[in-house]
């Protein structure tokens, strides 16, 4: 598959090789020319000089998982930490409390571990979304429950990058609120480790706490492009 970067140095190889020898020229000539072009500018993309500070922290010794869960906290997320043998307990106590004040069903996408549901009371009820369901419908669910691609502790930013257990991008931008489960061991410590883990080919989705914006006098409004409440279960190691 052809990555973005590919499909652009193409096209600056083909503009070159239609610059530098016009209409006319040899056609063989002009193809091997053109390719040394593109090698050039390959070569000099590689030469860049990339001298600034990739990383902040260093992942042997910071807690990454305490900064994560620090950081997306800032952005207004409830972050819970609790131990993985603890997780489907936690699962079935949020969307218990959140059936509660908003009654109705929670979409659940295909792949997600069966683990994690196995304790919830009966008042929970559950929606798939195969065959995917309107945005009228999902507009009416209680929630949402993903798991995540990455996390990046620098920012408390989750990474979705809508494989098994997370649902097409619909699921986590319709739905009032998203419970998402971050295991640690997805959480890295910078921007460059986070993108180094991820597919370029796979659309990704980031999440900085709910859905915020103060575009109007400065006035923040919640709930616009996205859930309003953003639950987090951060799985830890014992």
């Amino acid at each position: 598959m052809t990555t973005s970067k590919e499909a652009i140095l193409a096209r600056i190889r083909a503009a070159n090789g239609a610059a530098r020898w016009p209409a006319g020229a040899d056609d063989g000539g002009s193809a091997a020319q053109a390719e040394r072009a593109g090698a050039d500018v390959d070569a000099a993309y590689a030469a860049l000089p990339r001298e600034y500070q990739r990383a902040h922290h260093d992942p042997a010794s910071a807690d990454t998982a305490g900064l994560f869960a620090e950081r997306a906290a800032d952005y207004r997320a409830v972050v819970e930490r609790v131990p993985e043998p603890g997780l489907a307990a936690a699962i079935a106590r949020v969307l218990g409390e959140r059936a509660a004040a908003a009654p109705g069903p929670f979409v659940v996408p295909d792949g997600l571990p069966p683990g994690w549901l196995a304790e919830l009371p009966p008042a929970v009820e559950l929606a798939g979304d195969t065959p995917p369901l309107p945005a009228a419908e999902l507009d009416q669910m209680a929630g949402v429950v993903t798991g995540c691609a990455v996390a990046i502790a620098e920012t408390g930013t989750i990474i979705l990058d809508h494989g098994p257990g997370q649902g097409r991008r619909a699921l986590t931008l319709v739905p009032d609120f998203h419970l998402v489960i971050v295991r640690a061991s997805q959480v890295y410590a910078d921007l460059a480790d986070a993108f180094d883990r991820l597919d370029p080919s796979r659309p990704h989705t980031l999440i900085s706490g709910p859905s915020a914006t103060s575009d109007i006098e400065l006035i923040r409004v919640e709930g616009v492009h996205g859930p309003r409440n953003l639950h987090v279960l951060l799985a830890l190691r014992h």
